[in-house]
């Protein structure tokens, strides 16, 4: 059975990467990764607030000791040539597992704004990085921010990253934007060689007992992969590049249909949490047995098989699909609700 396939350019063994978390935080982790069958690894991110606050670090040090004695200039930090602390640790991540495993290594880079600190960019790529991902975070607060400025933000930290490298990047979205398509058409063409759907916002919480806001983390559920599948079902015929899936993926029947509505690769870090790193077996097992059972002999063979066509109309396409789900659900739910037309109590 060929499971392999082809990823921002890079040849891999199989669909399956693990995607960023803290199972792809230290050289021994990700050897378990790669030793566990995975085609790629993207490592845990490195956060933009990391490297201003570094960079602000070195620079307070600098402007304490500026004037106090000629030969203070030989250990003053060189912020323009040389990683501050953390940022080094992250390039010594880079350098050990790329040598360290025989399967890609992508680094991650989880930003906000533009700014100085996408030089890093750079040294990831010195470093021994396979490709970047880009994953950028800004949720607009301000209700004054209007749905262009969101846009032109993310297509101008992609574009000074892109300047910086000449890595494959992957720009890992959120779902919200008034038009999807566009915007992954747009990031293409400002430089981003693949799209990762969908990034997860973590909505904080509020603790009634303790009468605070909470943060919220929880694991993804499979019910998670309906709004990426559908994305990249409708953006497969359209999108010059590669789409990754992530969310949602727990069993190889999701792995599965994730290939049949498009995606090249299949990401996942929470069923690898919640199950252990040896769940990869399960996964490539599963995906294999389901190929054969069909009589498919590769994955090149179903990817996009249910990815919607290019000629159709995409907008009328997913209004049927609204409107055929409401007409299923009043169906499965007549009876239930039966009760309530007529007076008389359920039961």
């Amino acid at each position: 059975m060929d499971l392999t396939t082809s990823y921002l350019g890079l040849p891999l063994r199989n669909p399956l990467v693990a995607s960023a978390s803290p199972l792809s935080s230290s050289v021994e982790r990700v050897r378990r990764l790669a030793d566990a069958g995975v085609g790629a690894v993207v490592l845990s991110s490195l956060f933009e607030e990391q490297l201003r606050r570094e960079d602000l670090r070195d620079l307070l040090l600098r402007e304490a000791h500026e004037g106090s004695f000629g030969e203070a200039l030989s250990y003053f930090p060189t912020l323009a040539t040389e990683a501050p602390g953390g940022a080094r640790r992250y390039l010594d991540l880079i350098e050990r597992t790329a040598s360290a495993i025989d399967v890609p290594v992508i680094a991650s880079l989880n930003a906000a704004t533009s700014g100085a600190w996408v030089e890093f960019a750079g040294w990831m790529q010195g470093a021994g990085a396979a490709a970047l991902e880009l994953n950028i975070f800004a949720l607009p607060g301000d209700p004054h921010t209007s749905g262009r400025e969101v846009e032109e933000r993310h297509l101008e930290i992609l574009q000074q990253v892109r300047a910086a490298v000449s890595l494959p990047i992957a720009v890992k979205l959120g779902p919200h934007f008034s038009s999807v398509g566009e915007m992954a058409l747009r990031l293409h063409e400002a430089g981003a060689d693949g799209l990762v759907l969908f990034n997860r916002f973590l909505q904080p919480d509020i603790d009634l007992r303790a009468m605070r806001v909470e943060p919220g983390f929880g694991l993804s559920s499979p019910d998670e992969a309906r709004l990426p599948r559908t994305w990249i079902a409708l953006l497969r015929r359209h999108f010059p590049g590669s789409l990754a899936a992530t969310t949602g993926v727990d069993q190889a029947d999701d792995v599965v249909t994730y290939l049949l509505a498009g995606a090249d690769v299949v990401m996942t870090a929470s069923a690898l949490l919640r199950h252990g790193v040896e769940h990869v077996g399960v996964l490539l097992d599963g995906l294999g047995s389901w190929l054969e059972s069909g009589g498919h002999h590769s994955v090149a063979e179903v990817r996009g098989l249910l990815a919607v066509p290019r000629d159709v109309d995409q907008t009328a396409y997913e209004r049927a699909g609204y409107v055929a789900a409401l007409e299923h659900g009043r169906a499965t739910y007549a009876e239930v609700a039966a009760p309530e037309r007529t007076g008389r109590p359920p039961g």
